[in-house]
């Protein structure tokens, strides 16, 4: 079906529609919402919390129109028994006379704060008498909300035959709905059973067909390299150590030196708390590959962290002869040039990078390990673009942000999982408190009093300059108050958007002392150690995921003096309340699974798939052990025909997004 068939698309939508990538009408279909409004879940205005899209009933107290830097701010004041809050347009002076003062309204919008006092950023107002759950999906330009859900209720009243790709005897024995059913629920559900029975359906399939992309039969003995790998051959770098290993690291290291021994291909996933020290056993490998005339690339995420990975190793491994070289996408070209030469010619021993290592051009002499500091960042394709680069290498994922074991079966399929779960001596749990912002006073005379005790503080903003569109602390803002704020301490800005060596020196004052206080974005969630940092404060805390919240603050606490985190909210929410609590990244990845969903840690990052759609939806957690064990099944047999029509299905799927499915 063309879009041009549908009622209300001419030609100026069209082209928007296609603009967005839609080029035919079933398309829209599988363009899901990204969340819901129900209007029969109401708050009471009291309740209305910083970062939710609430729906609640007030009547209108008065209503003003100003102008503010050129731009026209309708003001309304609203209440009910329980308090009042401001419900905000800009750009809209037509609200000023559609509202009318004493008039009970539903208003329904995103909740924020403003100079620490909450209001509505352009609610819609309906009529006190709404019900209903509305889909909300991502906009597209030129195409109001409106019109493109009334496109998809077109193209589903024209009843269009659409292929079930599970298959009938997996939608009976799971209690799944047709796709169809599906689809016209999660569209428009007509309760809220129906619409977390629809989810169930697409969540169910999504995490299927990834599982089983994921999933690869291991290759056997015979289709790799056996090293002579022992506790004996990386000896020389034990002890080169200035610290010992933790048991846990020795015992982690120990079972990945036994997998290297065997001519069948390692595949281990290391996943530990921070600060648990999974780059040393990654390192320790490395130099035993190195020992056994092998190469080794250690590819990192972001271009800070791959400079800091091959800091250390240069530190670690030089020394002991091996040579190491650093590719990254920011190399100048007759840098890269060299590189890409002394790759190919064996004249580097361990290369480090981000996704350059990945690129067409990059021949590997003899790679023999890889290994992925994975961080949630990167999707499956790249993992195994890198493995390809190599003749069946071995193979260590790294995982920063602790996973649960159901969880890290489903997104690393056959690995072999390892636990770092001891942190080195000398680490002290960080104190977490919440802090709303009426105490931000009391919070800067402590952090006067860090600076003057000679110790170094993290601020971390959701955003980098300021923007009306979003209302949350930017980084820049955050810099000139606490400069202000802060008499006589050096306060520095970083943001993603500088150039990285903008951005390594501005680190590099920081660690050695130069810079008091580091304002920041999140580019400092992983690979930054500063044992002098004793304090993280996060702006607008709730506007991060508990994982995210949770590395962030393990950037202090990395010494031996106590640390604080301080977590800048108006409302302990049961995410913010997790962290308190514990300082446990298992505990709260499993509070975040609970709470969430796995779509935060499946994000399209984490997954390599287009997007989050139902993953951002999925809410039942136990049917992740259930579709493992059906992953394990169709791999145990896959020529059995339902199997083989469920693999084919997962194949068209993720070829649609760009995923393989491996063939065995």
């Amino acid at each position: 079906m063309r879009l041009a068939e549908l009622k209300g698309v001419g030609k100026a939508r069209l082209e928007a529609l296609e603009r967005a990538g839609l080029e035919r009408a079933e398309q829209l279909l599988w363009r899901l919402p990204e969340s819901y409004t129900d209007y029969d879940d109401r708050c009471e205005v009291a309740s209305l919390a910083s970062g939710r899209r609430c729906a609640f009933l007030a009547r209108i107290k008065s209503v003003s129109t100003a102008r503010v830097r050129g731009a026209t701010r309708v003001v309304a004041k609203v209440f009910d028994q329980t308090g009042e809050v401001a419900c905000v347009w800009f750009q809209q002076p037509y609200r000023a006379r559609q509202l009318e003062v004493g008039a009970v309204q539903l208003f329904c919008g995103l909740v924020t704060r403003y100079r620490g006092v909450a209001e509505v950023v352009s609610p819609r107002v309906l009529p006190a008498d709404t019900h209903g759950i509305e889909p909300v999906y991502a906009p597209i330009r030129d195409i109001p909300p409106k019109t493109y859900a009334g496109l998809v209720r077109q193209v589903l009243d024209a009843g269009l035959p659409l292929e079930d790709d599970l298959p009938a005897a997996i939608r009976q024995r799971f209690s799944l709905l047709p796709q169809a059913q599906a689809l016209r629920s999660i569209h428009f559900p007509e309760s809220r059973e129906a619409l977390e029975r629809a989810m169930r359906a697409f969540s169910f399939r999504d995490l299927l067909f990834f599982a089983l992309a994921v999933r690869r039969k291991r290759l056997g003995p015979g289709m790799g390299f056996a090293m002579k790998a022992n506790l004996a051959v990386v000896q020389p770098f034990l002890d080169s150590l200035p610290y010992a290993l933790t048991g846990a690291q020795e015992r982690v290291l120990r079972q990945a030196l036994s997998d290297m021994e065997s001519d069948a291909p390692m595949a281990r996933l290391v996943e530990g708390d921070v600060g648990c020290g999974k780059t040393v056993i990654a390192l320790a490998l490395l130099y035993c590959a190195f020992e056994n005339g092998f190469q080794g690339a250690l590819m990192a995420p972001t271009e800070v962290l791959a400079h800091q990975h091959a800091e250390e190793a240069r530190k670690l491994l030089g020394p002991l002869g091996v040579r190491v070289a650093l590719l990254t996408g920011s190399l100048r070209a007759a840098q890269k040039r060299e590189t890409l030469r002394a790759i190919e010619a064996g004249e580097a021993d361990l290369i480090v990078g981000t996704h350059a290592l990945i690129m067409g051009g990059v021949q590997y002499r003899r790679l023999g390990l890889v290994v992925t500091d994975e961080q949630h960042r990167f999707g499956v394709r790249q993992r195994l673009a890198l493995e390809h680069k190599g003749q069946a290498p071995h193979v260590l994922v790294m995982s920063a942000t602790p996973i649960p074991r159901t969880m890290a079966l489903v997104l690393y399929g056959e690995m072999d999982v390892s636990v770092v779960d001891e942190l080195p001596p000398g680490r002290k749990p960080v104190a977490t408190r919440i802090v709303p912002e009426r105490k931000r006073e009391g919070l800067y005379g402590f952090l006067r009093a860090t600076v003057e005790a000679g110790q170094q503080i993290y601020v971390v903003c959701p955003l980098v300059e300021e923007s009306e569109a979003v209302d949350a602390a930017s980084a820049e803002r955050t810099a000139r108050d606490l400069a202000s704020a802060l008499p006589g301490a050096k306060v520095e800005l970083l943001h993603g958007r500088m150039k990285g060596a903008e951005k390594e020196a501005i680190l590099d004052r920081f660690a050695a002392g130069e810079t008091q206080v580091l304002v920041s974005t999140t580019v400092i969630e992983v690979g930054v150690n500063v044992p002098n940092a004793t304090v993280m404060v996060v702006e607008d805390a709730e506007r991060f995921g508990l994982a995210q919240l949770h590395q962030l603050r393990g950037r202090v606490g990395r010494g031996e003096k106590a640390s604080w985190c301080f977590l800048m909210a108006d409302r302990p929410t049961a995410r913010l309340r997790a962290l308190t609590e514990t300082n446990d990244g298992f505990v709260i990845a499993k509070k975040d699974l609970e709470l969430r969903g796995p779509g935060e840690l499946l994000g399209t990052r984490q997954s390599g798939m287009a997007d989050e759609r139902t993953l951002a939806l999925f809410s039942d957690v136990s049917l992740l052990p259930e579709i493992q064990a059906l992953a394990d099944e169709v791999y145990a047999a896959p020529e059995e025909p339902a199997h083989a029509a469920l693999l084919e299905a997962a194949r068209r799927a993720m070829a649609a997004r760009g995923l393989e499915v491996a063939r065995n």
